[in-house]
């Protein structure tokens, strides 16, 4: 075998390998998208609003990461004060604060997933743009070479 049908294998081999990157990242890119609109539409729906009296973002509507982890920091500093301090795990068993902690403990745990789903869409989608520009970059690799300008002798004068 030739080096060149060699070198022609292996360049479709790359481009190929670049198209299906490429394909992968489209993908990954849209299921990222999707996951990250559906969590803000199923939070939205809830209709949340933040808490006056949260650290931030105050009075929005929980439809996003941040405002979801605001809400949440406020829910265990209200249960918090609601308790005296003391958590799920350190009330009495027969301590009727103790449902108000665990339904705060209930909420929190749904909000911070919520802003997990967030980060990973947000990582699936940032890895879609890399492996989308690797991809790129295989192709354009795998791509036949232009074939080469024959090289021209200017023609001299001849002598008489």
């Amino acid at each position: 075998m030739s080096t060149t049908a060699t070198t022609r294998s292996g360049d479709r081999v790359v481009r190929l390998v670049g198209i299906l990157s490429i394909v992968a990242a489209l993908v990954m890119i849209a299921a990222g998208a999707t996951t990250w609109a559906t969590v803000s539409a199923q939070l939205s729906a809830q209709n949340i609003t933040v808490a006056e009296d949260a650290a931030f973002l105050a009075g929005d509507t929980v439809d996003g990461p941040f405002s979801a982890y605001a809400q949440a920091q406020i829910i265990d500093q209200h249960a918090l004060d609601a308790t005296g301090g003391k958590t799920y795990a350190e009330l009495d068993r027969e301590d009727p604060l103790r449902e108000v902690a665990m339904n705060a403990s209930f909420l929190r745990a749904s909000l911070f997933t919520s802003v997990v789903a967030y980060g990973v869409a947000a990582l699936v989608m940032g890895l879609g743009v890399l492996v989308g520009a690797t991809g790129w970059a295989l192709a354009r690799l795998g791509r036949p070479a232009a074939a080469p300008v024959a090289a021209r002798t200017p023609e001299l004068p001849t002598a008489a």
